[in-house]
């Protein structure tokens, strides 16, 4: 396959030593490599290593892309994982690893650690600290503009070549909790707006797009076992969680919509009203005498 813009830092070819079976790809699973910055290294490493990981498509810091596996084959990118209900995410995906140190550490004043020693300037490279329920609180780099502009031109062309792809996600979306990639500083609204042509619906447009439960007293559950259910100004999975509600909480059901590919429900918990996705929930017990909306 082809870049969609041509461009001029091309693509270079490798064999994985670890790839799966035949997949028909469905989804596109965005990684950081949290490998060092150096070009090839993390390359070189995925190709061939000890832990028998490998994935489609390394994006370097200078944007040249590596394709190691066939889009036709599975590769060892998303390890434990699970999206829309479908479980082991590697058997359905297409995996982009871009070069990037991943989750760093407070190193003295204006420094950063990266896990395997590396201390980098925060200025130099514009670290920043950042929080969020997903990824925590840590330092992290910026990407490259050239590894976005790649990793956009690869998505246009793998939606363009693979007429079965549906969908972009981070790795910390299919497998929460364990995986902290892509880091808070890549633009992932931005890149699925562009790719999938469509954006995420603002507060406003949320409530425009969603309707009434059908009746005025419906009541459903969280179900989390061991764990929260995060509640969201809007329906999106990028920062933007204003509370969490533990598991068996019973919260009143304001509206219902479809976006993203998820169902949503809004919902009014700890005095304020939110997105949650619904089927992290169940229906609560029926009430007696429910009036229609």
């Amino acid at each position: 396959m082809q870049f969609k813009n041509n461009r001029a830092v091309g693509m270079t070819f490798a064999q994985a030593k670890y790839q799966r079976g035949t997949i028909t790809p469905s989804l596109v699973i965005v990684h950081d490599t949290a490998s060092r910055l150096t070009e090839l290294s993390a390359a070189r490493y995925l190709q061939n290593n000890t832990a028998k990981v490998s994935v489609h498509f390394v994006v370097e810091r200078s944007g040249v892309a590596q394709q190691q596996v066939a889009l036709n084959r599975g590769a060892n990118h998303a390890g434990r994982s699970e999206y829309n209900g479908r479980s082991g995410c590697n058997d359905f995906s297409i995996g982009i690893e871009i070069v990037n140190p991943g989750r760093m550490t407070f190193a003295g004043e204006g420094k950063s650690r990266a896990w395997y020693g590396e201390v980098f300037d925060n200025a130099e490279h514009g670290i920043q600290r950042i929080s969020t329920p997903q990824h925590g609180d840590h330092w992290w780099m910026p990407y490259t503009e050239a590894q976005i502009s790649t990793v956009l031109d690869l998505c246009h062309g793998l939606f363009a070549y693979k007429g079965s792809l549906i969908d972009i996600q981070p790795h910390w979306f299919v497998s929460p909790g364990r995986k902290v990639d892509t880091n808070p500083l890549f633009p992932l609204a931005e890149v699925r707006a562009q790719v999938l042509g469509r954006s995420e619906p603002s507060e406003d447009a949320a409530d425009a797009g969603s309707v009434p439960p059908k009746y005025r007293d419906e009541w459903v559950v969280v179900n989390t076992p061991g764990n929260t259910l995060s509640l969201r100004r809007w329906p999106s999975f990028n920062p933007n969680v204003i509370a969490s509600i533990p598991h068996g909480t019973q919260v009143p059901l304001i509206r219902v919509g479809s976006f993203l590919g998820h169902q949503w429900f809004k919902v009014a918990y700890g005095g304020q009203s939110g997105w949650i996705v619904a089927r992290y929930t169940s229906q609560s017990a029926a009430l007696e005498n429910r009036i229609p909306s």
